[in-house]
């Protein structure tokens, strides 16, 4: 069984300071790494876990705190933390982020993989766009970077996982657009959209949303595309 290390961490973001959840696996490694980026709830215990399960698998696990410290389980709460965040502020911080993972002594140097829920997954790929060392991106359920040409900066394969009943997100139009312009710009990639799910059907906190027959596919192709690329 594989021993697995938490730690909060503080990494620099344009002369400041950030923190972030840690998981990784007792050792000294390498392993490969993965920044987690938080649903609208915010560095919460479910966001905690899924950084767990990465460090359990074997890999270096960083969910940056992007709500500095806030985070919540009321819906209206959630929705005035998400629209006030600073999107801008929030890529910056998660491109920091993933220098920062990158640059360890216990992460390997294939590259980074992005995965992120709801508010997440559009945050993933607006990192999969940003950063260099980001290799892999596995977007769950999110909204895509805008306008959709950035995304010929991603430089690895993307995953990309929707729910079928998602009015969030929509996804009939997001993949097909998403796919549109993955086709344009020559880049590999995977689209799913899971029969009979809801939003949020990763969230095994949320059992009235929770499928666990999607969510463990889903975690299933996310750890192949990841020990491929990383």
């Amino acid at each position: 069984m594989v021993q697995v290390v938490t730690e909060m961490v503080s990494f620099p973001v344009e002369g400041g300071v950030a923190q972030g959840y840690m998981a990784r696996p007792e050792g000294e490694g390498p392993f490969p790494g993965v920044i987690v980026v938080q649903e609208w709830w915010g560095l919460d215990e479910h966001i905690k876990d899924v950084c767990r399960r990465f460090a359990s698998e074997r890999f270096v696990a960083l969910a940056p705190d992007l709500y500095h410290g806030r985070v919540t389980s009321n819906p209206d709460e959630a929705m005035g933390l998400m629209t006030g965040l600073d999107m801008a502020r929030a890529v910056k911080e998660l491109v920091a982020a993933s220098a920062f993972l990158a640059s360890q002594p216990y992460t390997r140097g294939r590259g980074i993989g992005a995965i992120g829920f709801c508010m997440g997954g559009g945050l993933a790929l607006e990192l999969a766009c940003e950063s260099p060392h980001v290799k892999a991106v596995a977007p769950f359920y999110g909204v895509n970077p805008q306008p959709i040409d950035r995304v010929q900066g991603i430089q690895g394969p993307v995953l990309a996982i929707y729910a079928e009943n998602d009015p969030w997100v929509d996804p009939p139009l997001r993949a097909e657009e998403l796919r549109a312009a993955l086709e344009r710009y020559g880049k590999r990639f995977e689209i799913h959209i899971y029969p009979g799910t809801q939003h949020a059907f990763f969230n095994d906190t949320r059992p009235e949303v929770y499928n666990a027959r999607a969510a463990q596919d889903a975690w299933n192709r996310v750890l192949r595309l990841f020990r491929e690329h990383l």
